[in-house]
């Protein structure tokens, strides 16, 4: 039996990684510098699965920096601390760098060399994992609708813009981070 991989040298590697610019297997490369975001640690049990960072993201280099974050935060009923604990929550976007703006302002889709270079193995690094919340189309398709995907973690909740702010689905969440 393998070893899980360390999720430490793992984040490391990403965040060295431009394959998006320098190496692009999709589209057009990543027109500015990139700046993978992650957060985790093999004791985490809940994750976040979510698209790609954003612009203020990609600025300050903390994921969910933005109203998006508080209101993710205010819908699991954690605080901020405990959100960025990453002993406690792991944050695995399906792209890890901001993807830039389409023609009309608006943020591209994730980056699929991305997922397809760094998605199994940081799961595979995350051996506690209890419960992954899985944000956007990207991450529901990923992680639900292709069938080779491997998910680890027994519990998954899939979370929309049409969900309930009280967030009735999660179930127990709070006994799984604190």
């Amino acid at each position: 039996m393998n070893p899980s991989p360390n999720f430490d040298e793992l984040a490391t590697q990403l965040r060295a990684c431009r394959i998006c610019r320098d190496a692009p297997r999709y589209g057009t490369a990543l027109p500015h510098e990139p700046r993978p975001i992650i957060q985790g640690s093999p004791t985490a049990r809940l994750c976040i699965a979510s698209q790609a960072p954003g612009t203020r993201a990609h600025a300050s280099g903390i994921p969910f920096d933005d109203r998006s974050g508080t209101r993710l935060r205010d819908w699991l009923g954690i605080d901020k601390a405990t959100f960025y604990d990453s002993s406690k929550v792991a944050i695995v976007p399906m792209g890890s760098c901001f993807p830039g703006h389409d023609s009309k302002g608006g943020d591209l889709g994730p980056r699929r060399e991305c997922a397809e270079a760094w998605r199994q193995p940081l799961f595979e690094a995350l051996p506690d994992l209890d419960l992954v919340l899985l944000i956007g189309q990207y991450a529901q398709s990923w992680h639900l609708v292709l069938p080779h995907r491997r998910m680890l973690p027994t519990r998954m909740v899939v979370a929309s813009s049409s969900c309930s702010r009280q967030a009735s689905g999660l179930c127990g969440h709070r006994a799984l981070i604190r």
